[in-house]
């Protein structure tokens, strides 16, 4: 679950990480009252869950209080990467000595936390490790020790630090490991993290994603998430117990099993397509949870076709046909539809589908051949 930046913020001060004062506005009259509550030169940020506001306009510092509300009012409403800006952050000035970039993330390969952190701060990352890569410290952690003195020690010397400067990057990075734990997130960055003028050490900007699976740990994190800023179908598919990411593809991708469903997306790209989604229906879905599932890929306007790959094992391969064959009942989904059941019971399923079939259903035996006939079918197909 992403977060906002005033919400990220208000996790990291939990941390003892030092913010600008902030507050959050939804309409121009509140960002310029809140202008006024704050004094002085402001920073008009909007708030959405992708990166780039300050590329796409985003962003606007304002001089005066009764400038704020004809630069919010260009601000909210604004599209910014499909995201639509319901609220901006009006934030207090500082004056800036220096900016650089912090983050802690999972190196999903190397199995421990990452630390990356560079004294050229304010632009992405990327184009850092692009243009000047000798200026990021990368730092892997230990689960099993933690951030260690030595390595905050090693951090602040290898980024030429010193001084008070030094002193608050080490403060810093002590805090947002154990935000990055305690929290169970799998991202927290700061960039920039600011040096100001009279010595402190502050998040002007904070991007923080929280794992999923642990939020029934975090019930006060929970209630952070947006709904109405949630993919429909993700949201629809949280709601329902579904496994649900939506891609950028046009085969929708269903199966039962994590493992699987990332194995058909591989398949489906060796085949020449591109996935629309991954979706697991679990292990023991019944009829209702496939429809469900089904109708939740078809759903999204880019799918021209499904491929529906099903191993038999908790789940029995007549149960999916019947839920198939029920979701098209229910849905009236035209959506060329490619099956491959194996496992359980796939002998009654495949019988199922040869007795019911409609003419949209097409059954394949094998994960291949299913993927070549899904990828076929949506470069021959449109909606």
């Amino acid at each position: 679950m992403d977060l906002y930046e005033y919400q990220g913020k208000e996790l990291l001060r939990q941390f003892d990480i030092e913010t600008l004062e902030g507050i959050v506005a939804a309409s121009p009259e509140e960002a310029r009252a809140a202008a006024e509550q704050l004094g002085g030169p402001v920073a008009i940020k909007a708030q959405v869950l992708t990166g780039g506001r300050g590329k796409a306009g985003g962003i606007k510092v304002v001089q005066e209080p009764e400038d704020v509300e004809e630069a919010a009012r260009q601000i909210l409403g604004m599209e910014i990467r499909d995201h639509t800006v319901r609220q901006v952050l009006i934030e207090a000035g500082a004056e800036i000595s220096s900016e650089m970039y912090l983050s802690i993330l999972v190196d999903r390969a190397e199995k421990k936390p990452l630390i990356l952190f560079s004294t050229e701060g304010g632009v992405d990352i990327e184009e850092v490790a692009e243009t000047n890569p000798e200026s990021i410290v990368r730092i892997y952690i230990d689960p099993l020790l933690g951030l260690l003195p030595y390595q905050v020690r090693e951090l602040v010397f290898d980024a030429g630090l010193e001084g008070d400067v030094a002193k608050g990057v080490g403060q810093v990075l002590n805090n947002l490991y154990r935000a990055f734990t305690e929290s169970d997130a799998s991202l927290v960055e700061i960039n920039p993290l600011v040096a100001t003028e009279d010595g402190r050490v502050l998040a002007l900007d904070a991007k923080v994603t929280i794992d999923n699976s642990s939020l029934f740990r975090h019930s006060d994190i929970g209630e952070m998430h947006d709904v109405e800023a949630a993919d429909p179908g993700e949201q629809r598919a949280q709601e329902a117990g579904l496994q649900y990411v939506k891609l950028d593809g046009d085969v929708g991708i269903l199966g039962n099993g994590a493992g699987l469903v990332m194995s058909t997306l591989d398949v489906v790209a060796q085949a020449g397509g591109d996935p629309a989604n991954f979706l697991d229906v679990g292990g023991g879905a019944d009829a209702e949870k496939i429809s469900e599932a089904l109708d939740i890929v078809a759903s999204n306007q880019q799918v021209k076709s499904v491929l529906f790959n099903i191993f038999g094992g908790i789940t029995r391969g007549d149960e999916v046909a019947r839920g198939l064959l029920s979701a098209l009942e229910q849905s009236e989904i035209d959506l060329p539809i490619v099956v491959r059941l194996d496992g359980t019971n796939a002998e009654e399923g495949r019988e199922i589908l040869a007795e019911n079939t409609p003419e949209n259903v097409h059954t394949e035996e094998t994960m291949l051949d299913a993927a070549r006939k899904a990828v076929e079918l949506a470069q021959n197909g449109s909606r």
